[in-house]
């Protein structure tokens, strides 16, 4: 692996990768990329193994599976753990600057089963948090952030921010998770519950105004990389990807969970999770999300193709990722890499060796050599509900066109008569 060495340098030029010669620069927003089309994309012809490198933002991951902001990035001693395992890079769980606030309850988490009545033996496929970001003092995680890029320089490492609506605020939580030697910053525009009565996660994201100015003044400090995550608790989620990117922030996460309620107790009528025989609305996570984690991100990936220019930006895809499968329609949808949080939680760090060898396994059956020759690739099929009735009209006049057999006795001929009986035989 080649060591990565970030340059702290004006906003316009954010790194600079010696190791792989690639350099960032200020991009003329709103040009529009070149059309893909679909499985056409040509894959190359070398016989060797399929390349799951990405490069996202002037820096390389050996695979695009990235550890999502939570519990799996919670401390040295996990994300240690996830970078021994293989995963491309780590997002830390979300830091602020004052931890004392942050006061967590157990227990915080819920889980809905497949199966008559949500039977303990049947498949977890939904997962409701209602935990806070980081409740660790942040000189501690800054340390953990040093040691961690010190002992795996060649191996990207991404803080996870959020704050109150302060620029002050913000910009001394940028300095001070820069000075660690992080690779990048995600915001959090979008944790549902917890802190949005301080102005805080989702309550930024779902104001377009406000997010925005913060934007504004994130993108003004920071020197690294900036990715705004997503929240799916808004009409339409492309309306806030669309200002971060325009204020300067180089990618888009989405999404973040979505507000629910787990269920409610039949036998005590008490919501879950229950604490003190209480509960409040929390985030929804896990395979139940995943359809509309696709929804989200392909807005967000039509919407990015039409109005900046791809190869300056990234698009992280999250919501249910359990496989390599699950992975694969983020990827084909547009998006860079694909982080996995809840996944990570029910199955351990070695999670990402099943997704590398199924991700290879699909890209080897479509003879696909790198991400890039599928990446966005599936795209293209969307379009609206009038075009699908234009489409299947014309679909059905061309199947009862050659259905309809000869017009006339003049059309018969003696090379094609047998084709042309049956052209007009019914059964």
């Amino acid at each position: 692996m080649v060591s990565l060495q970030f340059s702290r340098v004006a906003h316009d030029n954010r790194s600079s990768l010696a190791g792989f010669a690639l350099t960032r620069h200020a991009a003329p927003r709103r040009s529009t990329p070149p059309a893909r089309v679909g499985f056409q994309v040509r894959a190359s012809n070398s016989q060797t193994d399929p390349d799951l490198s990405v490069s996202v933002n002037g820096f390389r991951m050996p695979n695009p599976f990235v550890i999502g902001s939570g519990p799996p990035g919670t401390n040295y001693t996990v994300m240690k753990r996830a970078f021994e395992e293989g995963w491309g890079a780590v997002i830390a769980k979300t830091v602020s600057l004052d931890a004392a606030k942050v006061i967590n309850v157990t227990p915080r988490y819920a889980r809905l089963r497949a199966g008559a009545n949500g039977s303990a033996k049947g498949q977890i496929i939904g997962w409701e948090n209602i935990e806070l970001i980081s409740d660790r003092p942040l000189e501690i995680m800054l340390k953990e952030f040093e040691q961690l890029k010190k002992e795996y320089p060649d191996r990207i490492l991404i803080a996870s921010i959020m704050e109150e609506y302060n620029k002050a605020a913000w910009e001394e939580l940028i300095d001070r998770v820069e000075q660690t030697g992080i690779d990048a910053i995600e915001v959090n525009f979008s944790c549902p519950h917890g802190m949005p009565e301080r102005k805080m996660g989702m309550a930024v994201g779902q104001d377009c105004a406000m997010l925005e100015e913060v934007c504004g003044w994130i993108n003004a400090k920071a020197t690294v990389p900036v990715w705004a995550k997503m929240t799916p608790n808004i009409t339409d989620i492309t309306a806030p990807a669309r200002l971060a990117l325009s204020t300067g922030c180089e990618g888009i996460a989405a999404i973040n969970t979505i507000q629910s309620v787990m269920g409610i107790s039949l036998d005590t009528l008490r919501p879950e999770p229950c604490v003190e025989g209480y509960s409040t609305p929390g985030g929804y996570s896990c395979k139940a999300v995943h359809p509309i984690a696709l929804a989200k991100v392909m807005s967000i990936a039509q919407m990015m193709k039409s109005e900046f220019n791809l190869k300056d930006y990234s698009l992280s895809g999250i919501g249910g990722v359990e496989t390599g499968g699950d992975a694969v329609e983020f990827i084909l949808l547009g998006a860079n890499t694909v982080q996995v949080c809840t996944g990570v939680m029910m199955h351990g760090y070695g999670l990402v060796k099943k997704l590398c060898a199924e991700l290879k396994d699909f890209m080897e059956k479509h003879n696909f050599k790198t991400i890039e020759d599928f990446r966005g690739a599936s795209l293209p099929y969307f379009t609206t509900h009038t075009e699908l009735v234009r489409r299947q009209q014309e679909a059905i006049r061309q199947r009862k066109a050659v259905k309809k057999g000869l017009e006339s006795d003049k059309d018969w001929t003696g090379d094609g008569f047998v084709k042309e009986t049956e052209s007009m035989v019914s059964n």
